[in-house]
């Protein structure tokens, strides 16, 4: 969860209140100029290789680029949003919802309005292929790797890791191969993953588990709360319950590892033992050169996969704080509780409602 810019923030958000939006615009040049917008929106998924992405409305027709420098000066910008709250007193807080390469402008060019959209940064390094074949030989480690991988595309990107260190295996991407791509399988390695924050900066992170996670936000119903809507249903596809990683290299004259990892909570509705059946998922890696990197991976796609037969998706008042992996606490009008994970989330630039899905949902006791 972004940190609330104040105590009173937070409980604000579920109380009547004016919510404040801003759009940013660092052009080329490094000129920065506060867009005046009519509505947008900005949806963020754990289950996208670009995490964020931005829609955002505007009347000024003169950014539809016409011109050469025109077009050199939009798509070489980015944008920064804001969501907030504008207090009665006339302060206002707010926290980003991200930072945005510009990737398309498009509008009628006498009479508007102009629609922008944009992606979060991750999308400069997918679209940086390989120009040269990429190695791990010579045993960097996955931090190293991954912050090699970035920089080379990046230079001056922010990379902060929140995870332990570890080897890679040697692996090497072909010219032409997905850098990002690349960026995630070493990420997985160590049971991680790799996205762009809300202010642009690279992080290395495992997802937190569920059952070992602080509440980030309550979500609830009544006419205190900030649940206004809930969808319930059922789908089993693309669900395992055992993950088994394995790595054999042949260049490190190390003999093959492997791990399994299942889902032995006998509570969990794809508990392996239980009437769901035993759905395994199989993973193969050269970077995986040790048992415990192999569970570290193996356990890192369990928490991706395995999720109860309910899915939830919520409609909420706006929290531009929460995150993908953020645990929730919904509690239904009928009295219900239920501990949900934030898979992906879109919020109104307007005075829309939040729209909320959710993995690894479990009853709350």
């Amino acid at each position: 969860m972004y940190p609330p810019p104040s105590d009173r923030f937070l409980a604000t958000l579920a109380t009547a209140h004016v919510p404040y939006t801003e759009v940013r615009m660092t052009a080329s040049d490094g000129t920065v100029t506060v867009l005046p917008h009519t509505g947008g929106s900005v949806t963020v998924s754990r289950g996208q290789a670009v995490r964020r992405t931005c829609s955002v409305t505007v009347p000024d027709t003169s950014l539809i680029p016409i011109r050469p420098t025109g077009q050199m000066a939009i798509y070489g910008a980015r944008l920064r949003i804001l969501r907030g709250i504008a207090y009665p007193d006339g302060s206002v807080e707010s926290v980003p919802l991200g930072e945005f390469r510009i990737d398309e402008v498009g509008g009628d060019p006498d009479y508007g309005p102009v629609t922008i959209t944009g992606s979060s940064i991750e999308a400069a390094i997918a679209d940086d292929a390989f120009l040269v074949p990429y190695t791990t030989r010579g045993g960097p480690g996955a931090v190293t790797a991954i912050t090699d991988l970035i920089r080379s595309s990046m230079p001056t990107a922010v990379v902060t890791s929140r995870v332990a260190d570890a080897l890679l295996g040697p692996t090497t991407w072909d010219a032409q191969g997905d850098r990002w791509a690349a960026v995630q399988a070493c990420a997985t390695a160590i049971g991680a993953e790799v996205y762009a924050d809300a202010d642009g900066q690279f992080v290395i992170a495992e997802l937190p588990d569920i059952a070992a996670a602080p509440i980030a936000w309550t979500v609830d119903a009544g006419e205190q709360g900030v649940l206004i809507a809930a969808t319930r249903g059922y789908n089993r596809a693309g669900m395992y319950n055992v993950v088994v990683a394995s790595g054999e290299n042949t260049e490190t004259n190390v003999a093959a590892v492997s791990s399994t990892v299942q889902d032995t909570d006998p509570t969990s509705p794809t508990y392996v033992g239980g009437p769901f059946g035993r759905v395994p998922r199989f993973y193969s890696s050269s970077l995986l050169i040790s048992t415990d990197q192999c569970t570290a991976a193996a356990t890192k796609l369990l928490r991706d996969s395995v999720k109860p037969a309910a899915t939830v998706t919520l409609e909420s008042a706006p929290n531009p704080c929460l995150e993908p992996g953020d645990v929730l606490r919904v509690t239904y009008a009928n009295g219900d509780r239920e501990l949900h994970q934030v898979q992906g989330l879109t919020l109104d630039l307007g005075l829309g409602s939040m729209q909320i899905d959710t993995i690894g949902g479990r009853e709350d006791a």
